[in-house]
């Protein structure tokens, strides 16, 4: 089974009667955490900034009894940017696959295919794969800012992003390593020295299936916790304790299989660029051509992910 390019017809979206099921997950934990296709900021530019700065380090630092003003200090604040990356898709159904509801390709029942509007359940399905194009943009997004339209713009994702708190195992010779204990413990503490997971309700370890399985017995089974969840922009998460507090564990089937993330949710949002009079994710009719209905689906959007420094990774890990 798989998709089509191109006009949908009779011949090529056959009908069939019964439950429909859908084969291909659609969860999107992170992109739905920090605010999905509702929530978020917005931009007039295809370019976004943020500042960052920073405080100097805290010390005794004392004056003389009766002194003149000491010198002047002041901090230097800096810009971080994105960038939004078109999401444009298009279906086409011909008008004989729109009208022909129940022809059907399988058992010739009695039973009626309950897709009456093929191009309605066309968007739909177009709509659930452009959200999971995001939330793999959004996590594993390389940078691409062109200086001509031939090539397309591209977000960074947070794990391009994080480039200060980094452990890259290596067990010999760049060889891959299993997770440790020491190893996730190493790095919420490097993400907490420099300011991230101080909101224990966002602060949030992210891992696929494997290196989650190995994340839950480290934390819990091994301890004995009782296993307990909560709910985080909608998203149910299970929670671990560590010496830097009680933390969401997301599961993620986009996060790279040899990877774990630690992330501060509360400093990531997506960004939409809205076009005028339509919204900033949107679907439309397009001009007809011939005996067909054609719709495009079309949003700009980035990732704002705060400042990389409260965020962190693991890398190399093995993944079986």
């Amino acid at each position: 089974m798989a998709g089509i390019t191109g006009l949908g017809t009779t011949y090529n979206l056959p009908n069939y009667t019964g439950l429909l099921h859908q084969l291909t997950p659609q969860d999107t934990p992170f992109f739905s955490a920090i605010g999905g296709l509702t929530g978020g900021g917005q931009t007039d530019s295809i370019e976004f900034e943020w500042q960052t700065y920073d405080l100097r380090a805290a010390g005794q630092n004392v004056a003389l009894e009766g002194a003149d003003a000491p010198t002047g200090q002041e901090r230097v604040r800096a810009n971080v940017s994105n960038i939004v990356q078109i999401q444009h898709e298009t279906v086409e159904v011909s008008y004989t696959k729109l009208a022909a509801t129940q022809a059907k390709a399988g058992i010739n029942n009695a039973e009626r295919n309950t897709i009456t509007n093929e191009l309605d359940w066309q968007v739909e399905q177009m709509l659930k794969q452009m959200v999971r194009d995001i939330e793999y943009s959004f996590i594993q997004g390389t940078y691409t800012k062109p200086a001509t339209n031939s090539t397309a713009r591209r977000t960074r994702g947070i794990l391009e992003a994080i480039t200060t708190n980094v452990i890259a195992v290596d067990a010999g010779s760049g060889a891959a390593g299993p997770l440790t204990e020491d190893m996730v413990l190493d790095l919420l503490q490097m993400v907490w020295e420099n300011g991230g997971i101080q909101e224990s309700g966002t602060a949030t370890l992210m891992a696929g299936a494997h290196q989650k399985r190995l994340l839950s017995k480290i934390f819990i089974t091994d301890k004995n916790y009782r296993e307990e969840s909560r709910t985080v922009g909608g998203v149910r998460v299970q929670t671990i304790e560590s010496d830097f507090g009680t933390l969401n564990l997301m599961l993620n089937r986009h996060m790279p299989a040899a990877q774990v993330a630690v992330v501060s949710l509360e400093q990531c949002m997506p960004v939409y660029q809205e076009i005028p009079g339509k919204g900033h994710f949107f679907a439309e009719p397009l001009a007809r051509t011939g005996a067909k209905d054609r719709s495009q689906l079309y949003g700009e959007v980035g990732l704002m992910y705060g400042n990389e420094r409260s965020h962190g990774k693991i890398t190399n890990l093995t993944t079986s």
